[in-house]
């Protein structure tokens, strides 16, 4: 099954890009490497992260890295509880998809879908669709740049399915 799985986000990772773009949510928006201000390591292990919460300012841009030391595909994706639950049942319906024979894109809003050391997008107002997403296949690396504006409750989660509701969730405070 874990061969399947793996297999699975392969596929997912190396479909075509389709043009997308960022969007701003309450509690920020992606940046360019450029402007952060700070760079935070973050190690995806399997169903955990280092460190475990996660501690930025208002006003301040930080700049992700994220390495994936574990065996299983994972993501870092920032958002409040409702969106990581959405984001959940999104990325379940896609791994149906990849399961049954390749992804139908009819009735799917898919934006831009790109290699595992870029954010994924897949459309719509949360998920991968505003840059807040990064899948990270094992023995990999990738990152994601974001310019956090106001305090907000929201946590950095992995939503392959099943990870989150293992634990591989954590707070992120925005002071």
């Amino acid at each position: 099954m874990k061969c399947l799985f793996i297999a699975a986000a392969l596929a997912l990772v190396s479909l075509p890009t389709f043009a997308g773009e960022a969007q701003t949510f309450a509690f920020g928006e992606p940046a360019p490497a450029s402007k952060a201000t700070r760079t935070v390591n973050v190690v995806l292990k399997d169903i955990a992260f280092e460190p475990g919460n996660l501690e930025v300012k208002a006003g301040e841009t930080v700049r992700f890295v994220l390495v994936n030391e574990g065996k299983l595909p994972h993501e870092f994706n920032l958002g409040d509880k409702a969106m990581h639950a959405e984001h959940q049942k999104e990325m379940v319906a896609m791994q149906g998809k990849l399961f049954t024979g390749g992804m139908n894109h009819e009735g799917m809003d898919h934006g831009q879908m790109m290699n595992n050391s870029q954010a994924m997008d897949h459309g719509g107002g949360h998920g991968h669709a505003g840059g807040n997403t990064v899948l990270v296949m094992p023995g990999q690396r990738g990152e994601l740049t974001w310019t956090f504006r106001k305090s907000a409750p929201i946590e950095f989660a992995c939503n392959v399915p099943g990870h989150y509701q293992a634990g591989m969730v954590g707070a992120l405070t925005i002071e």
